[in-house]
């Protein structure tokens, strides 16, 4: 039975922080937008750019710390995304909401499949599992705004949900990976 070397054990470590920063932010905003929801206003309009533009940040940080790793690439390819969601959202919100909820739809799905990409490369470090469900939960959730943008009646409701899912998926992960277990028992 391997355990985890230095490296991926300072790089789990770097990781878990990131997971508890990346659970905490998504709490606080799920609870702002879900306050906010009911129609798109300034603070709605500026959370909304605002969550893919911490995803860059994280993303970011995230390729910095894992360097020598193999999801470097991946990872880059969350940060052109969620900027180009940061963007989109920004014109999408001078159309309505059935617009934003594409548009994060569209994200939605392909960040998730970026994220599956990524748990699944790092699975070795364990506590992936979390990640690797959620990256695929993202995706289902992803079709399901671009569906609930023809319905009558959408809201922004549903994407503060997402994201407190999302921030849940982290701090399991987050948990599991200070759990310090060797990466064949993850």
């Amino acid at each position: 039975m391997a355990t985890t070397t230095a490296p991926d054990a300072g790089l789990a470590q770097t990781l878990r922080r990131l997971y508890f920063v990346r659970f905490a932010f998504a709490l606080v905003w799920a609870g702002l937008l879900f306050a906010t929801a009911s129609s798109l206003g300034p603070v709605s309009i500026a959370l909304l750019v605002l969550y893919p533009l911490f995803d860059v940040a994280a993303a970011g940080f995230d390729a910095r710390s894992a360097r020598a790793g193999k999801p470097i690439a991946a990872l880059y390819v969350n940060v052109a995304i969620s900027l180009l969601a940061a963007a989109g959202l920004a014109v999408a919100a001078s159309s309505g909401i059935p617009d934003v909820l594409r548009v994060w739809g569209g994200w939605a799905i392909v960040a998730g499949l970026v994220q599956l990409v990524v748990g699944v490369t790092r699975r070795g470090l364990g506590g992936q599992w979390p990640m690797i469900l959620s990256g695929a939960i993202s995706v289902v959730a992803g079709a399901s705004f671009v569906l609930r943008a023809t319905m009558d009646g959408a809201t922004l409701r549903a994407l503060a949900g997402y994201a407190t899912l999302g921030g849940v998926f982290f701090l399991v992960s987050a948990l599991r990976l200070g759990r310090g277990r060797t990466a064949q028992e993850q």
